[in-house]
């Protein structure tokens, strides 16, 4: 199960016990929102893309949409997210509980400049009811983020 490659990942690094679990599931942005009592801005969303023959993971704030002008310059290809099917054989999480945590290697991690505005968010911890509070110092410490980048729009 990838939340225990997550939770052993984090018990590593002394903070698998901040690991929150739900009964209820917090597989997309509305629901983990509803069981974190928070707005939905402040879920971090990892969403799982192609570029060339690399995935690449661009964690971004809950509110934010790709803006497919901005992703081509920057990866300098069209944005292809992963099929549903792709998603657990490609990065180590299913649909649902993708986070930049204990990923497959080779698997590449961005922060969206989405996330910049918050002091703390609440990323998905590889499975469909799970999440855990992280600073953006911390996002930045446990994702093993390549870089920043601006691939966004907000409402």
């Amino acid at each position: 199960m990838s939340i225990e490659n997550v939770r052993t990942y984090f018990k590593s690094r002394g903070i698998a016990d901040r690991i929150l679990e739900f009964d209820s599931s917090s597989a997309t942005v509305a629901l983990a929102a509803e069981a974190l009592h928070c707005e939905e801005c402040r879920i971090a969303k990892t969403l799982s893309f192609h570029v060339g023959d690399k995935v690449v993971l661009i964690v971004t704030a809950g509110d934010a949409k790709i803006d497919n002008a901005k992703y081509k310059a920057r990866f300098g290809t069209k944005a292809k997210m992963l099929s549903f099917d792709e998603a657990e054989p490609l990065i180590g999480h299913a649909v649902g509980g993708v986070c930049p945590f204990a990923v497959k290697e080779g698997v590449e991690v961005y922060l969206d400049e989405s996330l910049k505005r918050f002091e703390t968010v609440f990323p998905a911890c590889g499975s469909a009811n799970s999440a855990i509070e992280l600073s953006i110092k911390e996002l930045e410490e446990y994702s093993g983020y390549v870089s920043w980048v601006d691939v966004c729009k907000l409402p």
